[in-house]
């Protein structure tokens, strides 16, 4: 499956996406099979795949796991290869190493990081959809994992992801970023927020801004999207440009500023060599990352 060409790139989860084979979902003999020579990636509860001592994921195939798909999630392929997810509690499997999806990003392929961002948001979203939200009957998943339906009331659940915008906003060559209390000392980032019933993107731009910032927004641009299951959102990255506003915080942020260009660059540049002064910047897996490094090179190009 080909990627389609954005004006973002560099960031993590999107490359070399598996073909989700959509149509062999509902086909039991097919997937059974496709098991013994499938690649399975294994889950834990916490959501990190198991892994060699080299930090790599394990290369486990069906035949090696056991058993049949049953209760794994067919993700899709990767040429003729069928690759499946199941919860380590399911399979006699152990591993050297758990690795988090953030690491992932950084140590193994694009490929296996992109397979793994999907496999964790599908196992996120089973783990929390165990019974049904109309009756509270326990809920049994088919199509290869992607329905479950309740076993009282039949109702059919599926997949959910959280919207949410992200947004690089400029005014007169100066970049809007803000920080949380909570993140790492002198992190900063560009402003984001999840879309809300009834809100198109662009209104969700304009209010997550003012709302965190009061700062008011004139116009936006959409420039690219990266699924960013911590635990199960999809970021929507946006340009804006806004008006001359002061940044005012509220407590949802503890801090938000304007910053040229210049101090934009000395952030990047602590990357290879912290001075221990300014403001550092979102690790570069992120959209968040690519949406600064795309305004600075606008400015500087």
């Amino acid at each position: 499956m080909s990627n389609i060409s954005l004006p973002l790139a560099g960031f993590a989860f999107t490359t070399d996406p598996l073909e989700r084979a959509d149509t062999m979902r509902d086909d039991a003999d097919a997937l059974l099979q496709l098991w013994p020579e499938a690649r399975v990636l294994v889950i834990d509860t916490d959501g990190r795949a198991l892994a060699g001592d080299d930090g790599q994921p394990l290369a486990l195939t069906g035949a090696e796991v056991g058993g049949g798909p049953g209760t794994a999630i067919f993700l899709g392929l990767r040429g003729q290869q069928a690759w499946f997810s199941v919860e380590s509690a399911a399979v006699d499997a152990t591993a050297p190493q758990r690795v988090d999806l953030r690491e992932s990003a950084t140590t193994w392929s694009a490929a296996d990081a992109s397979a793994f961002c999907y496999a964790r948001g599908m196992s996120y979203w089973q783990s929390r959809t165990r019974f049904c939200g109309v009756c509270g009957g326990a809920v049994a998943f088919t199509r290869g994992g992607f329905i479950g339906r309740c076993a009282k009331c039949n109702t059919e659940h599926y997949p959910r992801v959280d919207p949410a915008v992200i947004v690089a906003v400029e005014n007169e060559g100066r970049l809007l970023l803000g920080r949380q209390a909570n993140w790492a000392p002198r992190r900063y980032s560009v402003l984001a927020g999840f879309v809300e019933p009834g809100e198109s993107l662009e209104q969700t731009v304009v209010r997550e801004v003012f709302e965190e910032s009061k700062v008011r927004v004139r116009h936006c641009q959409y420039l690219g999207t990266q699924p960013w299951p911590f635990p199960g959102a999809l970021m929507l990255g946006f340009s804006a440009t806004a008006e001359n506003d002061i940044p005012t915080v509220n407590g949802e942020l503890e801090d938000a500023r304007w910053f040229t260009a210049e101090e934009v660059g000395a952030a990047l540049a602590r990357d290879i060599e912290d001075d221990g002064q300014g403001i550092r910047l979102s690790p570069p897996i992120s959209i968040s990352r690519s949406l600064i490094e795309h305004w600075y090179r606008r400015q500087v190009g």
